[in-house]
C-alpha cells in the first residue's frame, strides 16, 4: 500500500505520477509487500524533522525513515519530500519539476530499501541507480 499526503501550502505533485516512481522502484528491486507513506511538504516543515530525527539543522530535499524490519521482499517507511527544494532544483538542473520529483521519490525509496550516499562511490551507484529507474518512467511516459 502507498499512502500520499500532500502538506505543502501551495505546491502540489500528482498522486499517480508518486505511485508509478514507487511502484517502479519496487518492481526493479523485486519488493512484492509495501507500505509506503509519502509526504510532501514544503522547505521550513522538512527542517524542523531533519533538525528534530537526524540532528542536522538544514533543508534538504528528501527524508526517508525505514520502518520495521527490512526484509528481501517487503518494505515499510515514510518519506517527506520537500516541494520547494524540488523547484529550485528543477531550475537549477533545467529539468521539469515533474522528472526533478520524481528524482526524489526515487531516492528516498532507495534510502528505504537501505541505499546509501554516504561516500562518493556510494553516492554514485545510487545516482546511477535513479537515472535507470527515472529513464525507465520516462519510456513508460512515451508508450
Amino acid at each position: 500500500m502507498i499512502v500520499v499526503t500532500n502538506n505543502h501550502p501551495s505546491f502540489r505533485f500528482p498522486k499517480r505520477e508518486t505511485f508509478r516512481a514507487i511502484q517502479t522502484v519496487l518492481e526493479h528491486e523485486s519488493v512484492r509487500s509495501f507500505q509506503v507513506s509519502v509526504v510532501f511538504v514544503g522547505s521550513r516543515f522538512i527542517r524542523r524533522i531533519n533538525r528534530r530525527f537526524l540532528q542536522h539543522d538544514y533543508v534538504t530535499d528528501v527524508i526517508a525513515f525505514p520502518l520495521g524490519e527490512r526484509k528481501r521482499t517487503s518494505l515499510e517507511g515514510e518519506m517527506y519530500v520537500n516541494l520547494d527544494r524540488a523547484k529550485s532544483q528543477a531550475r537549477e538542473y533545467a529539468v521539469p519539476f515533474l522528472e526533478e520529483t520524481r528524482r526524489l521519490i526515487i531516492h528516498g525509496t532507495l534510502h528505504l530499501l537501505g541505499y546509501a550516499d554516504s561516500s562518493a562511490r556510494k553516492k554514485a551507484q545510487m545516482t546511477r541507480r535513479e537515472d535507470l529507474l527515472l529513464d525507465r518512467l520516462s519510456t513508460s511516459d512515451r508508450e
